[in-house]
Formats: C-alpha cells, sequence, structure tokens
C-alpha cells in the first residue's frame, strides 16, 4: 500500500482516495495532505472535523470566485469542496446513521452540483424509477449533437457516491466522447442515507430499470451501453451483466468473485467454522466467539470500520450478521453467464480485489484481464493512485469494443488487440 506520512493504514488511504480524483478537478494534494496531517491518529471525529474544514474552506473560494465571475475557478473549488466533504463523512460511517454523515452527504452532493452547473454542457439531475422510489442521478452528455452515442453506467462500491464516480471514470469517459450515468443505487450515497434503501446482491433487479431508463432517451445508443464497476462495484456490475443482456461491455475495477468466500478465507479455522454455523442458523461456541472477537474488532476505530459500514449498508444488527449477509454475493455459477466482452482489473497490493484472478477465470465471454502494479503506481484499492493510468487502459479497451463516437465503425474481433502491458484472457 502507498504510504503518504500518515501512520494509520486506512486513514492513508482514504487521503490517497480523496487525491486520487485530483487530475480530473475533485481535489488538490496539498489541501488533502494538510487535512490529513491535522487528525492526531485514530481520532474519527477529528477526522470529520478536519475534513469539513478543508471542505468549508473550498467551498468559501468557490463563492467568492463565482461572485467575481471567474466561473472555472469557482467550478473546481466546489468540486474539492465535494470531494472533502464525502471524505469528512466516509469515516463515521455506521448504523444508525450518525446525523453528520448524512450532513456530509447532503453538503458533498450541493457542492458538486454547483460545481457542475458551470459545466459548458451541465449534467441534467435524474430520478430513475425504482421498486416504488427513485435513483437519484446525473446523465451527463458528450455532445450536443442528436445522434445515439455510445453510454458508460458507472457503479460505485460500498461508500461510492454518484458524484465521486464521476472523478473516477465520468470524467474520462466524456472526454472520450460517451455519455455518461451516475446514479446512487440502493446500499449508496443518496440513496442509503437520504432514501433508506439498503444494499442487495441481486443488482440486476437494480440495472434492469437503469437500462429501461437510459432507452427513453434518443441521444442513448441502445446496441452500446456498458457498465464501469468500481470497488463493490466490480462485483455489482459482473452480477448485473450475468442477467441483464441489454449491456454490450462490463468494466469491473477490482473484479470481486465471492465476497463471502474472501470473508471465509479470512479467518483462522475454528472461526471461519463459527462463521458456517452462523450462516446455517447452528447455535455453537465457535459462532459465539466470533461473534465476540468481531464486536471486540468493530469498536477499533479504523480496524473496524468495514464492520461499521457493513451493518449501515446491509441493515443488518451485528458484525457477525454483516458477515453472514454476504453469502448472495457471489458469481460463483453466474460469471458463466455474463455474454458481453468484460475487462477485469486487479490491484497488486489489494487484498479486496484478491478473487479477481478467479472471476476473470470464470469467464467464458470475450475478456481481458489486468493487473495493475505497485511499480507503476497503481498497485491500491481500485489504483486511487492512478486513476489516469486506469482510464487510460480500461476505456482504451472500452473504445476498442464499443467506439464512443455517433456513427461507429464495425468492429471485427481480429481488430480489437489487447491493452500493451495486459494479459488477453481469452
Amino acid at each position: 500500500m502507498t504510504r503518504i506520512g500518515i501512520r494509520d493504514e486506512l486513514l492513508s488511504a482514504q487521503t490517497l482516495r480523496a487525491m486520487g480524483s485530483a487530475p480530473y478537478g475533485g481535489a488538490d494534494i496539498g489541501e488533502c495532505l494538510a487535512a490529513a496531517r491535522r487528525v492526531t491518529r485514530t481520532d474519527l471525529a477529528g477526522w470529520h472535523d478536519a475534513w469539513t474544514a478543508a471542505g468549508q474552506a473550498a467551498s468559501e473560494l468557490a463563492g467568492q470566485e463565482l461572485a467575481a465571475g471567474r466561473d472555472e475557478s469557482a467550478r473546481l473549488a466546489f468540486w474539492r469542496a465535494s470531494t472533502y466533504f464525502r471524505t469528512a463523512g466516509t469515516m463515521l460511517m455506521a448504523a444508525p446513521p450518525d446525523p453528520r454523515l448524512v450532513r456530509s452527504n447532503v453538503r458533498q452532493t450541493e457542492a458538486f452540483r454547483q460545481g457542475a452547473a458551470l459545466l459548458a454542457r451541465p449534467p441534467e439531475l435524474v430520478q430513475i424509477p425504482y421498486a416504488g422510489t427513485v435513483l437519484p442521478g446525473y446523465f451527463f452528455p458528450a455532445a450536443e449533437d442528436p445522434a445515439p452515442r455510445a453510454t458508460v453506467i458507472l457503479l460505485g462500491g460500498y461508500d461510492s457516491t454518484a458524484e465521486e464516480m464521476y472523478f473516477s471514470s465520468g470524467a474520462a469517459a466524456l472526454a472520450r466522447g460517451y455519455h455518461v450515468l451516475a446514479f446512487d443505487g440502493p446500499g449508496q450515497g443518496a440513496a442509503l442515507l437520504q432514501l433508506g434503501l439498503l444494499m442487495r446482491p441481486d443488482w440486476e433487479a437494480v440495472i434492469t430499470p437503469v437500462v429501461d431508463y437510459l432507452l427513453t432517451r434518443p441521444e442513448v445508443d441502445a446496441a452500446r451501453i456498458a457498465l464501469i464497476g468500481l470497488s463493490l462495484g466490480g462485483y455489482l456490475a459482473p452480477r448485473a451483466a450475468s442477467a441483464e443482456h441489454r449491456i454490450a461491455a462490463c468494466i469491473a475495477d477490482c473484479g470481486a468473485y465471492d465476497l463471502y468466500a474472501a470473508a471465509m478465507e479470512r479467518l483462522p479455522g475454528p472461526l471461519a467454522g463459527g462463521l458456517a454455523d452462523a450462516a446455517a442458523g447452528r447455535p455453537s461456541r465457535r459462532a459465539a466467539l466470533l461473534r465476540g472477537l468481531l464486536e471486540l474488532l468493530e469498536r477499533r476505530p479504523t480496524a473496524g470500520w468495514s464492520l461499521r459500514r457493513g451493518q449501515l449498508v446491509h441493515g443488518v444488527s451485528g458484525p457477525l450478521e454483516y458477515l453472514v449477509a454476504l453469502r448472495g454475493y457471489t458469481l460463483a455459477g453466474r460469471a458463466g453467464s455474463i455474454t458481453c466482452p468484460t475487462f477485469v482489473a486487479n490491484a497488486e497490493g489489494d487484498d479486496i480485489s484478491a478473487s479477481a484472478p478467479q472471476l476473470a477465470a470464470a469467464l467464458t465471454c470475450e475478456s481481458e484481464f489486468v493487473t495493475f502494479t505497485a511499480a507503476e503506481g497503481a498497485g491500491d484499492h481500485c489504483e486511487a493512485g492512478a486513476r489516469t493510468l486506469f482510464n487510460a487502459r480500461a476505456l482504451g479497451w472500452l473504445d476498442r469494443v464499443l467506439q464512443p463516437g455517433p456513427a461507429p465503425a464495425v468492429i471485427s474481433g481480429a481488430d480489437r488487440r489487447p491493452v500493451p502491458g495486459s494479459q488477453a484472457n481469452r
């Protein structure tokens, strides 16, 4: 893992994540380092306050620049504020939701929208019909002309937001000529914190109404809709593509194969047996032991963060229940049903993406498997410090598969050359 002078590994990773949006206007590296270094060890309240202060300062600058008629400087300052407000709340994820977390989500959304309104082609705020409610999102048009174009749908992870996804791959896709749809699905961003929608494993049930919505837009080419999934989205995207066959291409960034199996593998033998007992509803001493250990772990500020976050996102009552809830998050028996070309990435230093090779091996469709390395600065979770490199490879692959422009040429299989430095899987 890349270290940036912050002692705690998770806080270092979260700082790198914020800095990673800098190439696309979402942060200034110096501001990120200054905010992170104001935090004493693992003081999560101090983390929230330091990043909120950074967001407030950027927001005030944005207002000043906007009043002076300097729209470009205002846009970038609003967007930096959005990243800093999101980062402030992320470490407070737990059930029930902390009011500061909810407020940070509102503020990151407001700041992002203020910045996006200053784009030459501002996004359309959309509400996608879903399960008796709506999913909030953005449709970013790549061009003014009405000719149908290829479109990418951005899927985040456990603690991503639609706004953050613009910086991860949305801006890069727009620059290449793709329309972009970014939205918060159940268990994510505003859908979780403002609407109370919980995560679900069967994301084909989420993506199908999203595709239905896109097909109502005449500027979207129905034959060229792609998914790009980040972090947990690296499971959600291929899961959706395994059943929703109107998807023409899929990118799994840090592809995940089986979340429950991954949790089992991280536990020592007896404790893994306790998880199996809990999942089967069998009371046992080893299940009780595992529960007690997990409850001790979740109280630790950063070591227990993922357990607290998981309870919020899945709507469960304890850390053991969270691990049990992962049983449905598997591509075993499903990966072979993916028919569209699929790009699977993993990062060399990222334990979360350790099962990406399994996903790549299980695919029977045309696919590409790429490992991003620490030597090239891309070995962290979701290539957090090297998003321009990731987008060059992943979107370069997508260009060859879909062609982003309004009038694609026919591409033969022979014309789809492997990404330089990658390993062709099929």
